[in-house]
């Protein structure tokens, strides 16, 4: 099983938000889930993130791939 970090959306239209989820690569993007790691608010200046950095590089070391929005927003957060 490929397991991906990505992004998943929530909120409502036209006002997103997302939550940072460890999944399944084959699952759909709002589908199940295996862990949640943190979230991302893009309409707050400035944008909002808080990703619990023990987790998401627990889940690296397991194998998991990280998409490149997720990645981006890894590089840019302080610990959190």
């Amino acid at each position: 099983m490929a397991v991906s970090i990505r992004l998943r959306r929530t909120g409502t239209t036209k006002r997103p938000a997302y939550r940072v989820v460890v999944t399944d690569s084959r699952s759909p993007r709002d589908g199940r889930f295996i862990d949640v790691i943190g979230h991302y608010s893009p309409l707050t200046r400035p944008p909002t993130v808080k990703i619990d950095r023990a987790k998401a590089e627990a889940w690296i070391r397991k194998g998991a791939q990280p998409s490149n929005t997720v990645k981006k927003l890894l590089a840019n957060v302080k610990t959190s």
